[in-house]
């Protein structure tokens, strides 16, 4: 992923970019490694699940989320408690942000992914590899590997088997 541009944050909230959004940090625009079929497939299928099994839940799918006033992310999926929220962009922190890796993802730069989510409150982060199936929650207490097949935010609760089959 490359710096693209310095620019003024209100610049990049009035920019719609053609080919993905970007990533915000401190006036860099930093692109998002996506658009392979997995990746796609994992997104639509965690979009599925939480809109068919938690629907006092908002979820959304590569949606800004402003973790400091120049900083804003934008995760693979979010889930917000109650209804869609107002505005244009995510200013409180959803309950869930869950990152589909990417081939091209690097560790430095998804930590500092999880680091900002969870400084801004975020409760619960995933990260899920496509390419080996396999899932990790963090929290403000820890990571762990979801060994036995379910990766899980409080009482919300997601098959790895129901993402891949």
């Amino acid at each position: 992923m490359g710096t693209l541009a310095l620019i003024p944050v209100e610049e990049y909230l009035s920019t719609s970019f053609q080919d993905g959004d970007r990533e915000y940090l401190e006036g860099q625009l930093l692109e998002k490694n996506m658009g392979e079929i997995d990746h796609s497939d994992l997104q639509s299928n965690l979009l599925f699940y939480f809109k068919s099994h938690y629907p006092g839940f908002w979820a959304g799918v590569e949606v800004r989320v402003q973790v400091k006033a120049r900083r804003f992310r934008v995760p693979d999926v979010c889930l917000i408690a109650g209804g869609k929220p107002k505005g244009r962009i995510v200013t409180e922190p959803p309950v869930l942000v869950v990152e589909v890796l990417s081939p091209d993802d690097r560790l430095s730069e998804m930590q500092a992914r999880i680091d900002d989510h969870l400084a801004f409150g975020v409760k619960y982060v995933w990260i899920v590899d496509p390419a080996t199936r396999r899932g990790f929650i963090y929290t403000a207490e820890g990571s762990r590997e979801a060994k036995d097949g379910v990766l899980r935010a409080g009482k919300n609760e997601v098959p790895l088997a129901d993402l891949f089959g």
